[in-house]
C-alpha cells in the first residue's frame, strides 16, 4: 500500500520530479500513466533526441582523436597541406614540431605574404586604371559640353547676323518706298546721288 502511494503521481510538479529521476530509464513505447500527457511525451522525445546525440558524439570521439593523431610523415604532410594556412606560426601543434615542418611553415608564411603583396599591388593597379578611365570619361564629357556650347554660340551669332541683315533690308525697302511716295524727296535723292557721283 505504501509502495503504491509512493508511485502515485497526482500533480504536474510530481510528474516533472519523477521524470527527472527516471526519464533516462523509461521505455518510450511503454510509458506509465503519469507520462500520458502531451507535455511529458514531448519531454520524453526531447530527452531521447539528446541521448542519441550524446551517444553519437561519444562514438565519434575516438575516431576524431584517431584522425588527429599523426604517426607517419605522409600523414604529417597531408595534415599540413589541409590545415597549414589556418595554423598560428607562434603556437604550432605537436605534429608540426620538427625542423622540416617549421621550415615548411616559414615558406608557407613567406608565400602568403608575397601573395598578399601581389594582390595589394593588383588592387592598386586596378584602382589607378579605374581612376584614369573616370578621368578620361569626365574630360570627354567636358569636351562634348564645350563643343555643344560653342555650337550654340555660333548658331546664336548666325541668327543675330541674319536678324541684322533682315532689319537692314527692311530699312532699305522702307526708304525706297518713301522715295516713291514723295517726289521732292525723290528729286533730292537723285540730286544727292548725282552729286555723289560727280564728287566721285
Amino acid at each position: 500500500m505504501n509502495k503504491f502511494a509512493a508511485e502515485r503521481v497526482e500533480t504536474e510538479h510530481q510528474c516533472w520530479l519523477k521524470f527527472f529521476q527516471e526519464g533516462e530509464h523509461l521505455d518510450e513505447t511503454h510509458l506509465s500513466d503519469w507520462m500520458q500527457t502531451n507535455k511529458m511525451r514531448q519531454a520524453m522525445s526531447t530527452l531521447k533526441a539528446f541521448s542519441e546525440n550524446e551517444r553519437a558524439a561519444k562514438e565519434a570521439e575516438p575516431q576524431a582523436k584517431a584522425a588527429e593523431r599523426v604517426e607517419t610523415e605522409q600523414q604529417r604532410w597531408l595534415k599540413f597541406f589541409t590545415e597549414g594556412e589556418s595554423l598560428d606560426e607562434n603556437h604550432l601543434p605537436d605534429w608540426m614540431q620538427t625542423d622540416e615542418m617549421r621550415q615548411a611553415m616559414s615558406t608557407l608564411k613567406a608565400f602568403s605574404e608575397d601573395e598578399r603583396a601581389y594582390h595589394a599591388y593588383q588592387a592598386r593597379q586596378n584602382y589607378l586604371r579605374e581612376q584614369r578611365s573616370i578621368q578620361r570619361y569626365v574630360e570627354t564629357l567636358r569636351s562634348e559640353k564645350e563643343q555643344e556650347r560653342a555650337a550654340k554660340e555660333a548658331a546664336l551669332q548666325e541668327k543675330e547676323a541674319e536678324r541684322q541683315a533682315k532689319e537692314a533690308a527692311l530699312a532699305e525697302i522702307a526708304r525706297l518706298k518713301a522715295l516713291l511716295r514723295d517726289p521732292s524727296a525723290r528729286g533730292a535723292a537723285v540730286a544727292t546721288a548725282v552729286g555723289t557721283g560727280r564728287k566721285a
